[in-house]
């Protein structure tokens, strides 16, 4: 999949709006700081930013780690001074297009292919990043500004680096392609400023499709992690004689947010297992690792103007360990940065912060190699060929190279996978995941890995419990994985991480099996598990969805709030008490204001589109929909949404011109043929259907639900034969598809051949144990 922009790319969901609220009252923001429980900045929200030097004044050393670091550079003017890439006419070719990197004037010119795919002069005018790639940052008269899809390689030579090269390697992104650097995905003031400068505003104005992006630094400075500081500075400036305040709270010296929590904190060595413990333990409040997430994650930002010490679900909403995102494992995938990652580990559980490995301003390790984990790691247990099985001072020998196995993204930067995860090569002989054993033995198998294990350890390390298991029949669609995901999704010894991606899988387990899990969870500690619950209340039948999300309406955080208005909001506001139907009121004032800080993004044109679907408002969500399509024509789900509100409406005809607009726009998308196949059916032009759901299966074969369609229609046509050979082709992709396997079965008793039948069933029976209605066609069938 290819990989965003910049290294701290902002992925944004679909929030997945399905309601509108049954009353019309007017809509109001809520205000977060009134709601009980909710968790408000120490200082009160008038302080401003007062730039690094007022802070350099009197934390002069902490200033000193800061400069050079990659929070310092991570923005900078175009200058000889911060430009690495060649610009003595150096050119680079790729899709049909020649580059040229030039100086002229004193200024940094790229002549490139601009939106129309003509070749223009551009005069870059900021660097972004130092290492190991930079980028350069083109401006545009609308407020814009576009990250060059061709970066600097700023790695050494002997590295590999010193050129330039594309981002995009593997493909021909051209001037009509979504990845061009003109085009949305590769905007900054959208997808990257905001963790690249400090108190950043987009300042977005949709009316005019302008920008005007502001900030106090262009970098990550001290503001970005502490707050604004013109209360400390007050402070500091009027504190008598310079004498000291025993033991001050982050209040009473005027910041904005304690990071104290590494204060009087010890690591003891467990002698008896060679493992530091702390004391005292973390709290469930952990302010430095949330400080860090707003950048460090794979998230959606929902509102603007995030306060340094808020929790993070006040202003954004996490991933889960997702597909796609991550693999079965938790292993990362995508591009998801640290924080899904470090949430899984036992190091976050036993309390360690980013702090206890890096220092918080220079961004380095705290020490070389093993040594920063040997901090809590006696070496003696765990630095020796007993532990690790390898000769010391060899690649092997090193802590990371088997328990933070890297990823490259953006074509050159490897990053460690922070889940501190023990190696399992028997996974990946079961699931496809991943192993740091043969990252580094990439000429053997799997198997030799595992065998390897077993003789250094006894074969009880494959016995150790995971959610792996579950994870990937889950995502094979088995219903056997449901047990499995109500146990860990209640079990409070899982990271909430795990828990609420459970509960993201039990989505499709039905109504009433998701209903007896949210039911359970919505009170629940784990506020990803909250967040979990409210993003699963749209699969509930409705009196379970308002008896269930009523309760998160209140929530402390405002993401879990709006998740759960979303759902609620075309519910009758009879089922809801008086004061959850306020709470609902104001909350989805919270919805509104949410989509239009998320303005420049299509999805809130779709989001905004769902809410008043829900509302009854079809002509108002057709609006929003048409709007999306003009906004971003290439943003399908906008036309596949509005095919299908036109289908509901009676309109098939006009649905299939929606449909073929989108496919004119995007030739060739999987999803648009799926449902222009589907559209066509319903027309009775089933030949045409077969065709175009042919399509669909041919371009997505990962997708199921593509291959069962085509092979349905294949049936209904009377190609017994023909749909039993797609079904069974697809099911070597997905062995265990339920929908696949039904329809075989089906397909081969039509056809009379039992054998097939017996065999669909047999597998059936593994995917599905103790289904009734199998156990009954089982004995019918002789299968045993």
């Amino acid at each position: 999949m290819p990989q965003k922009i910049c290294a701290m790319t902002v992925a944004l969901a679909l929030t997945g709006l399905v309601g509108a609220i049954g009353c019309r009252r007017e809509e109001a923001p809520s205000t977060p700081a009134s709601v009980p429980g909710a968790v408000a900045p120490a200082v009160m929200a008038n302080a401003t930013y007062v730039g690094r030097a007022q802070c350099a004044r009197c934390h002069q050393p902490e200033e000193k780690l800061w400069q050079g670091s990659h929070h310092d550079l991570a923005m900078q003017e175009a200058t000889p001074a911060t430009v690495l890439g060649n610009f003595a006419d150096a050119t680079f070719s790729y899709a049909g297009t020649t580059t040229r990197f030039s100086r002229r004037d004193g200024r940094y010119v790229v002549r490139t292919d601009g939106p129309d795919g003509q070749l223009r002069d551009y005069d870059v005018a900021y660097v972004f990043g130092v290492y190991p790639l930079q980028q350069y940052l083109i401006g545009f008269p609308d407020g814009r500004y576009q990250a060059l899809g061709i970066a600097w390689d700023s790695r050494t030579k002997a590295e590999g680096g010193q050129r330039w090269y594309h981002l995009y390697p593997d493909e021909a992104v051209t001037h009509s392609d979504v990845l061009h650097w003109t085009k949305f995905s590769q905007n900054w003031n959208a997808q990257c400023a905001v963790c690249h400068s400090t108190n950043l505003r987009k300042g977005f104005d949709r009316a005019t499709n302008t920008y005007k992006t502001t900030w106090s630094e262009m970098d990550v400075s001290c503001e970005t992690c502490h707050g604004p500081a013109s209360a400390h500075v007050a402070w500091a400036n009027t504190r008598a004689n310079g004498a000291a305040v025993t033991s001050p709270s982050a209040a009473d010296i005027g910041l904005t947010v304690s990071l104290r929590e590494r204060r009087d904190v010890q690591w003891t060595m467990q002698m008896a297992n060679g493992i530091a413990k702390r004391s005292p333990a973390l709290g469930t409040r952990r302010a430095e690792v949330e400080i860090c997430a707003p950048c460090h994650a794979r998230r959606s930002e929902r509102f603007d103007a995030h306060v340094p010490g808020q929790p993070f679900l006040m202003s954004y909403r996490p991933a889960f360990l997702s597909e796609g995102l991550y693999r079965a494992d938790g292993q990362m995938q995508d591009e998801v940065y640290n924080y899904g990652s470090f949430l899984q580990s036992k190091m976050q559980a036993a309390g360690v912060t980013c702090s206890d490995c890096h220092d918080p301003h220079s961004l380095k390790q705290k020490a070389d190699g093993n040594a920063v984990c040997s901090q809590c790691h006696l070496p003696t247990t765990f630095d020796g060929p007993t532990h690790h099985g390898h000769k010391a001072g060899t690649a092997g020998a090193s802590c990371v190279a088997c328990h933070m196995p890297t990823e490259a993204y953006m074509g050159v930067d490897r990053r460690h996978d922070h889940s501190f995860r023990v190696p399992r090569p028997d996974f990946s002989e079961r699931f496809g995941t991943p192993n740091a054993c043969t990252a580094c033995h990439a000429n053997k198998p799997a198997a030799w890995a595992s065998a390897a294990l077993d003789t250094w350890r006894t074969p009880a390390w494959r016995q150790r419990p995971h959610f792996a298991e579950t994870f990937a029949k889950s995502r094979q669609g088995r219903a056997d994985a449901v047990g499995g995901l109500t146990t860990i999704a209640s079990d409070a010894r899982q990271p909430g991480i795990v828990r609420a991606s459970a509960l993201e899988l039990l989505q499709d387990a039905g109504p009433a099996q998701l209903e007896f899990s949210l039911d359970a969870l919505a009170g629940d500690p784990d506020p990803l598990v909250r967040l979990a619950v409210a993003q699963g209340l749209q699969r509930l039948e409705p009196a379970a969805r308002a008896r269930i999300g009523g309760r998160l309406l209140e929530d402390p955080l405002r993401s879990i709030r709006i998740d759960a208005a979303s759902a609620l909001a075309g519910e009758p506001a009879a089922w809801l008490p008086a004061g959850q139907r306020e709470a609902l009121v104001r909350n989805l004032g919270d919805v509104r204001v949410s989509e239009a800080f998320n303005g420049d993004r299509p999805e809130s044109f779709v989001n905004l589109a769902l809410l008043e679907e829900r509302r009854g408002n079809v002509a108002a969500a057709a609006a929003e929909y048409e709007a999306a399509t003009k906004y971003a024509p290439w943003f399908l789900p906008a036309y596949v949404n509005l095919a299908e509100l036109q289908r509901q409406g009676g309109n098939e005809v006009v649905a299939e011109q929606t449909l073929r607009r989108a496919l004119a726009e995007v030739p060739g998308d999987a999803g648009v043929l799926y449902a222009l196949g589907l559209s066509v059916y319903r027309q009775q032009r089933a030949a045409e259907a077969v065709t175009l759901l042919a399509q669909a299966a041919r371009a997505a074969p990962e997708v199921p639900r593509y291959p069962f369609a085509y092979a349905l229609a294949l049936e209904s046509q009377g190609r017994l034969p023909e749909a039993l050979q797609v079904i069974d082709a697809a099911l070597l992709r997905h062995p265990d598809n339920r929908d696949l396997l039904d329809a075989g079965l089906g397909a081969a008793q039509k056809s009379g051949d039992v054998d097939r039948a017996r065999a669909y069933v047999r597998r059936l029976l593994v995917v599905a144990p103790g289904d009734p209605a199998l156990v009954q066609l089982a004995r019918g069938l002789g299968v045993r």
